[in-house]
């Protein structure tokens, strides 16, 4: 009276042999995907070369810059870039595949640079504001906005190039 067909009867039903998803090779994303690891190592790259361009500028080591958001290179670009020229270089550029990675990498360097770079404008800003409350104000004590959260065109191209020469260079180890 079981009127319900488990996928793993339909399956052996046909003459395939149930397999579980856990040995299955597709399980085991990293070591055989190229274009995800590419990009997981230009996203690692971009955030380690953030230490140094920040003593570039601030003259001094600061380790919170390997896991906050802004700076030089962005992390975003180069993780994106790196994704769609890795899929690129992989697959061919006339893929459904390709263009998606494409159209993705031109909506996170556009955030990058416009949207989320005059979030971080606008608290900069209101922090600014809120440091000339007199000590009564209720607002005066409140914890001060994240100000570092978007990318200069300049700190987006960095992170596209990273990405660039990281999908590159896989693509010419592997």
């Amino acid at each position: 009276m079981n009127e319900v067909m488990m996928a793993a009867d339909a399956s052996s039903m046909r003459g395939g042999g149930a397999t579980s998803f856990a040995s299955s090779p597709s399980s085991n994303l990293l070591p055989n995907n190229l274009p995800l690891l590419t990009a997981f190592l230009a996203f690692a790259l971009a955030q380690f070369l953030k230490l140094f361009t920040n003593w570039f500028k601030e003259r001094r080591w600061d380790s919170k810059r390997m896991i906050d958001s802004g700076g030089m290179p962005s992390s975003h670009s180069a993780t994106v870039t790196a994704l769609a020229v890795a899929i690129g270089l992989q697959d061919g550029m006339g893929g459904a595949a390709f263009a998606i990675a494409v159209v993705l990498a031109c909506v996170v360097m556009y955030d990058a640079s416009g949207v989320r770079l005059h979030a971080g404008r606008q608290a900069e800003l209101l922090n600014q504001i809120v440091c000339e409350f007199p000590p009564e104000h209720p607002l005066s004590s409140a914890r001060p906005l994240r100000e570092l959260l978007g990318h200069t065109p300049l700190q987006v191209v960095a992170g596209a190039l990273v990405g660039f020469i990281v999908a590159f260079l896989m693509r010419n180890s592997g």
